[in-house]
């Protein structure tokens, strides 16, 4: 019988097994896929080894660059390189603001992304105090008009959650946001010229960070790492756990579910029953991500891509394919020169709610992508090589009481001895918080 096991070998899966043997604990980490890693994987585009899940990190919050530094990964750092927003016909520069809530309105008005009507709305700026918790989208709306939700706030947390602005809740998602609206002034001071990037990225793409933990834990005595693994079911034993798996029930005194909440429910359902009820009220979003290389001297790629952007975000109110692209090798270095002449992009496409858009072959996915490219930026040439990788409810939606949500699941967790939840699903969908959430998981059970 072993110490503790750990089921899902995602980003947090991975940290909790390796807090937990780090404490002297004999470990099994079991993955029902092929692989570690969640949603941060790699695969190759035109021979080209690229990031197909997350690409970078939060850099101000340290969990994640502490985490690679101590795996021995280089960061890197996004170019100057500045994102647009495709709206109203054209692709106008991103404003300053906080998930879309304008910080500088001068700068807003001369990009054009509002119409007149929805600038004047927006320099009204009504002050609402908020009681309790509010989505995001009717703070925004209550203070700068309905336009700046549809053309800014939308766009921004389509790229974040994949979700919809008037669910999303701001004290889950954007906590100073709420702040910021009940103030009167309503400014952030730009920060100071030293201040360290916001996003980085390890070199050679996010991928690597799981690949190394996953080849940290293997070289451990007492840990045991297992894929194509998938656990069907849990119960109580005597003085811990047992989980089903496909070569039979493995038992150990300590359990960190570390999955997705529907799977996660699913499990609890007869260990910590309350918690998996709260949990099955999660909702997630699927998204799908279309990576494509051309060839930077074909007639006319650099100059319809070559620009100085990094991409640009869609709102869903002017109704293309795409929510976003990125424009891999104009954002990261090592991107462009593990191109060795070739672009690498990608775009994203899938909400919340638009699950049926995705239920389409891979093929239209490329088609429907190449065409809003074509539109947006004039790009025409056929790409070198495209690869469709969806993540299929991939996203948890932090809707209006979500926190409070989260309070209840680990206050029905906290009577089982010995188990402990953590993952995207509770604290924060970016990498840092995931690694938060599970430091929080294995303190819970070491002390």
């Amino acid at each position: 019988m072993r110490s503790a096991i750990v089921v899902g070998a995602g980003i947090a899966g991975l940290v909790a097994a390796r807090d937990l043997a780090d404490a002297g604990a004999s470990v099994l980490l079991l993955e029902g896929t092929d692989r570690p890693g969640g949603k941060l994987r790699g695969d190759r585009v035109a021979g080209v080894q690229v990031d197909v899940g997350a690409e970078a990190m939060l850099h101000r919050r340290p969990e994640g660059s502490a985490l690679a530094g101590d795996l021995g990964l280089p960061l890197v750092h996004p170019t100057r390189a500045s994102s647009r927003v495709w709206t109203r016909g054209a692709l106008r520069p991103l404003p300053r603001s906080l998930m879309g809530a304008p910080l500088d309105l001068d700068q807003l008005e001369a990009t054009g992304i509002l119409s007149p009507e929805g600038m004047a709305r927006a320099r009204q700026q009504v002050v609402r105090h908020a009681e309790g918790d509010a989505s995001v989208g009717d703070l925004v709306a209550s203070r700068f008009g309905d336009e700046v939700v549809d053309r800014l706030v939308e766009p921004l947390l389509g790229g974040v959650y994949a979700g919809q602005a008037r669910r999303i809740s701001v004290r889950s998602a954007v906590p100073q946001l709420a702040d910021l609206l009940a103030r009167d002034d309503f400014t952030l001071p730009q920060p100071p010229g030293d201040a360290p990037p916001v996003f980085a990225a390890v070199e050679g793409g996010m991928w690597r960070l799981p690949a190394a933990l996953a080849a940290d834990l293997a070289d451990r005595p007492g840990v045991e790492v297992r894929y194509d693994a998938p656990v069907t079911g849990c119960r109580r034993t005597g003085g811990g756990f047992g989980v089903t798996t496909p070569t039979g029930e493995e038992t150990a005194d300590l359990l960190v579910v570390a999955t997705p909440a529907a799977p996660a429910a699913r499990l609890l359902a007869d260990v910590a029953p309350v918690a998996a009820t709260e949990l099955a009220e999660v909702a997630y979003a699927s998204v799908a991500l279309v990576t494509f290389a051309f060839r930077a001297d074909d007639p006319g790629v650099a100059e319809a891509l070559d620009v100085g952007a990094s991409g640009f975000l869609v709102p869903p109110v002017d109704g293309r394919r795409v929510k976003a692209s990125t424009f891999s090798f104009a954002k990261w270095d090592w991107v462009r020169d593990a191109g060795d002449g070739l672009l690498v992009l990608r775009t994203s496409l899938g909400r919340y709610g638009e699950e049926a858009t995705l239920q389409v072959p891979d093929e239209e996915l490329v088609r429907a992508s190449l065409a809003d490219l074509a539109e947006a930026t004039g790009l025409r040439a056929e790409p070198v090589d495209a690869v469709v990788q969806r993540w299929g409810g991939g996203l948890p939606q932090y809707w209006v009481g979500h926190t409070e949500r989260v309070a209840r699941i680990r206050a029905a967790v906290a009577p089982v001895p010995g188990l402990a939840v953590c993952g995207a699903a509770y604290d924060g969908v970016g990498i840092p918080a995931t690694i938060a959430s599970a430091r929080t998981a294995t303190a819970s059970l070491l002390t």
